[in-house]
């Protein structure tokens, strides 16, 4: 029995491709204890038309980095610019390999000259605990368990300002982005930071675990003449669909001799040693699967005015940024998702892959194929869904720079002979579907938020 990531590759003769692709996790629940808390649709109408509360307690990962080299450790790992480390402002962290692929990202708050919070998915947690435990830095990190950490909090759509205001909070135009600060709620003092999903003007608050209770029922008898609406987890991934918001690709981890000690030291049971591939892509490696931050959105954030992990690649990589993919939009046809849905009730006919709602995924990270008129790879669909307020099925993906906007392609829907045995994925044909490339962030809302200023969070 493996002991660690590395001895599990090994003991998979590394087929790497082979192993992730029929690993036994599905998708990855998002956030909210909940699946439902009223449903899925109103809940999402809510995030983009009214006031909406998502409890993200049991979503994230919290690291506590303390020491005098707290911020060097975060300056060497990270693509952003270290003097967009300030007190009272968080920064958007994105980690990538010495190869120049994207690991993973999250959020880091300062808290003190040398202390900060991160705040994220796992990927980019031990990544950072990793380099403090075994490059001698000067910094301590601390793994908060749930429970015992911090409850978190967030209020968005057009109307969850009401509902800020009501509580004490600043006024829409005080609200900055990942501005740090307190508020009141009720008889507590909460930290905040303001963000915007889906274009809206937002707040992100958050506190001891053990007022976790009393905070929500403060905010929702508050929110109450508002229509404020709590969300559960099936509905908080249209945020992101809606906003163009990419979280989660595969962490580019699994090969390179430079950071073969990293896949000694993740346990065999880490997120990177259980998460699954799912969709039509099948690589001939898994290099395939990596990405770069210029193919996930993160190009603005990329700055060489430091050392860190990976600057040498990605210098090469923005002297040819032009010729790598784009984050787009696929807005599938309504006709094609209609065959696949459909195809549960023709037991005679062919079955398609199901088709779940509104998150579609059924693996961890999702690559499916996209093709354009002659059959040719042109981009890979990442992230696939259906989005209430928009009546359509959504696509985030990259796509080579030759693609217009407006093109017609097809998404292929379903993995190849069948499925892999993954046990998400049951016996079903691939189908093409076809979609319309459009921006991302797709949302009109979003578009003119973006636009402002007020990038997609």
């Amino acid at each position: 029995m493996a002991d660690n990531l590395e001895q599990m590759l090994a003991e998979a003769d590394f087929d790497i491709v082979g192993l992730l692709r029929n690993n036994q996790t599905g998708a990855k629940a998002h956030g909210a204890t909940v699946p439902e808390i009223s449903n899925w649709r109103d809940e999402q109408w809510a995030m983009r038309h009214g006031a909406a509360l998502l409890d993200l307690s049991q979503q994230l990962v919290e690291l506590r980095i303390e020491g005098p080299d707290a911020l060097k450790l975060l300056t060497e790992t990270m693509v952003n610019s270290p003097g967009t480390l300030t007190v009272n402002r968080a920064i958007h962290y994105v980690s990538a390999t010495l190869y120049g692929h994207v690991i993973g990202d999250g959020i880091v708050h300062p808290l003190a000259d040398e202390e900060f919070l991160y705040v994220g998915r796992a990927p980019a947690a031990n990544w950072l605990t990793y380099q403090a435990q075994k490059f001698g830095y000067d910094a301590e990190i601390t793994g908060v368990p749930r429970q015992h950490g911090s409850w978190r909090f967030r209020m968005v759509g057009p109307h969850a300002v009401k509902v800020i205001q009501k509580l004490g909070g600043p006024s829409p135009d005080r609200i900055e982005r990942f501005r740090l600060s307190t508020m009141q709620v009720g008889t507590k003092t909460v930290q905040s930071m303001g963000l915007a999903t889906i274009g809206s003007p937002g707040i992100e608050i958050w506190g001891p675990y053990e007022d976790h209770d009393y905070i929500r029922d403060t905010i929702l008898q508050a929110g109450e003449e508002f229509g404020l609406t709590p969300v559960g987890s099936r509905a908080l991934p249209s945020a992101n669909l809606e906003s163009g918001r990419l979280s989660g690709p595969l962490p580019a981890i699994y090969s390179g001799e430079q950071i073969r000690d990293y896949r000694k030291w993740l346990d065999a049971d880490s997120y990177e040693a259980t998460c699954s591939i799912g969709g039509s892509f099948v690589g001939d490696q898994i290099e395939d699967y990596y990405l770069t931050p210029w193919e996930l959105g993160y190009g603005p954030l990329v700055e060489f005015d430091h050392d860190f992990h990976g600057a040498d690649a990605l210098k090469e990589s923005a002297e040819d940024k032009d010729k790598l993919r784009n984050k787009v939009t696929l807005e599938w046809y309504a006709d094609d998702v209609k065959t696949i849905v459909g195809s549960m009730f023709e037991p005679e006919g062919e079955q398609y892959k199901f088709f779940d709602l509104p998150d579609a995924s059924y693996a961890t990270a999702s690559y499916d194929r996209v093709v354009d008129a002659d059959g040719c790879l042109v981009g890979l669909s990442l992230f696939t869904g259906y989005s209430w307020n928009e009546k359509k099925a959504l696509s985030l993906a990259t796509v080579g720079p030759q693609v217009p906007m407006g093109a017609e392609l097809q998404v292929i829907w379903g993995e190849e002979n069948g499925g892999t045995n993954k046990p998400t994925t049951e016996p079903h044909k691939q189908i093409g579907a076809r979609a319309i490339v459009s921006p991302a962030p797709f949302s009109p809302v979003s578009q003119s938020a973006h636009i402002k200023g007020w990038r997609a969070s």
